[in-house]
């Protein structure tokens, strides 16, 4: 059985080779928020509604990895109220996204997907669209995104959908 081009891409990401790995030393060095050419993941992003056309960009978010914790208490406390973790209650890859949001103020976050990890950090690949540039407006596809307005930041992407417990099975999602 034959298949075509994005299963092989597909494919490729099950298993990270050593040229993967020495892509993520140097992402490590670099910026938190990164714009990128173009997607590293073509399968995965065309997926989610990427388009190589004028209006849209790609950015790679590194985030840090573990437990987040509060300031330690310097007051006097109980042992049993001493505790200074705290559980994040969206995932990383909505926080991934909320960033990249925050630094183009005038781009609108499509999606995102996973581009790899190490001991340290995650690293995320967000979509993100320009409402206002004129390929986007006449397209029939894409123009609904005129109308949005920080899908981010109110759980509209797919990770913050996640969050909010809407994908997981025989939820009805209400609009």
């Amino acid at each position: 059985m034959t298949h075509g081009m994005y299963y092989y891409l597909k494919q490729a990401w099950k298993k990270p080779t050593m040229e993967m790995r020495k892509q993520q030393i140097a992402w490590r060095r670099g910026n938190a928020i990164e714009r990128v050419e173009k997607p590293l993941r073509l399968d995965r992003a065309r997926a989610l509604g990427y388009k190589a056309k004028p209006g849209f960009v790609v950015v790679r978010v590194k985030l840090l990895r573990g437990g987040r914790r509060r300031a330690a208490v310097t007051a006097g406390r109980r042992t049993k109220r001493m505790s200074n973790k705290l559980v994040l209650k969206m995932n990383y890859q909505g926080v991934a996204e909320q960033r990249a949001a925050r630094k183009y103020k005038n781009l609108e976050v499509l999606n995102s997907y996973w581009i790899g990890e190490d001991g340290r950090n995650y690293f995320y690949e967000v979509i993100l669209i320009d409402p206002q540039h004129p390929q986007i407006r006449s397209d029939d596809t894409l123009k609904w995104v005129m109308g949005m307005k920080g899908r981010a930041f109110r759980g509209m992407t797919s990770a913050g959908k996640k969050s909010r417990g809407f994908r997981h099975r025989g939820h009805k999602q209400q609009f």
